[in-house]
């Protein structure tokens, strides 16, 4: 039996992150991957490595989720970057045409390509129309820091109460994820289910970001999802999976690194 992960996501031209990395992740994890393209994330060589951000038209967004999900029974889905308003009405108007067991959001808030108007304004259109959907949620610590409204994350009490917080905007769980910036010498990330939180750690790989390791942890929990693991074993197996990606990190010419899929 093929169990079926798909994704609605941007694609980043390095292959490092977005829906390349997503897609390598469902496939290595034993997923058949289907995937909705919502914009174009090309890096600048030419001007250090700056974010040019090209949206697909709405239209064409709605397109791909009716020939996605005609073509197959497909009930467990990813929400990567979405990048516009109008590409977050269509996928919200998509994604309520149909029951689905689990929809994983990754709220990507902001591209350094954006306008810091248009971000804001597709911060909102998220938080109202997408987050509500969610099983699971994973936003990073910019992200957590947007979407509670704290300043300032910097303890384990911290990740705990802006989960609470996230969690009052409609997710069934929440995911907040410490990362390279977190203090202390491991990547602590907490798990929110509404009543309890799960602290979960990993020594840290290193003190520099890595492309697509959030692209890859909530593709991995949508693998596992789908693949019929139960929340939190499908976040703590997505953690150890991410953290091997880490350690086996691929580099280029571009001044950062990425994860590696096949890592485990």
């Amino acid at each position: 039996m093929v169990n079926f992960a798909y994704v609605i996501a941007g694609s980043e031209a390095t292959g490092g992150a977005g829906i390349q990395a997503d897609l390598r992740t469902f496939q290595q994890l034993g997923a058949y991957g289907v995937g909705t393209l919502t914009c174009i994330v090309s890096f600048d060589p030419k001007a250090n490595w700056s974010h040019r951000f090209v949206p697909v038209e709405a239209q064409v967004v709605a397109d791909q989720i009716e020939a996605a999900t005609s073509a197959y029974d497909l009930d467990t889905v990813k929400i990567g970057m979405l990048g516009t308003p109008a590409t977050i009405d269509v996928v919200a108007d998509g994604l309520r045409q149909q029951q689905w067991r689990h929809i994983v959001v990754d709220p990507v808030l902001i591209c350094k390509g954006q306008e810091p108007g248009a971000a804001l304004d597709t911060d909102t259109a998220l938080r109202r129309q997408i987050l509500p959907l969610a099983t699971v949620t994973t936003p990073n610590l910019f992200e957590a820091r947007t979407l509670s409204g704290m300043d300032e994350i910097s303890t384990v009490d911290d990740l705990i109460e802006a989960a609470r917080r996230i969690a009052e905007l409609g997710p069934r769980y929440v995911v907040v994820k410490g990362g390279v910036e977190f203090p202390g010498d491991d990547a602590v990330d907490v798990l929110f289910d509404g009543d309890d939180a799960e602290v979960l750690r990993a020594p840290k790989v290193g003190d520099a970001r890595v492309a697509g390791a959030g692209c890859t942890l909530a593709a991995a929990i949508t693998a596992e999802l789908a693949n019929g693991s139960d929340v939190p074993e499908a976040v703590r197996r997505a953690k150890e999976f991410t953290t091997a990606g880490i350690v086996a990190r691929v580099g280029g010419n571009a001044p950062f690194d990425a994860v590696w899929q096949g890592g485990q």
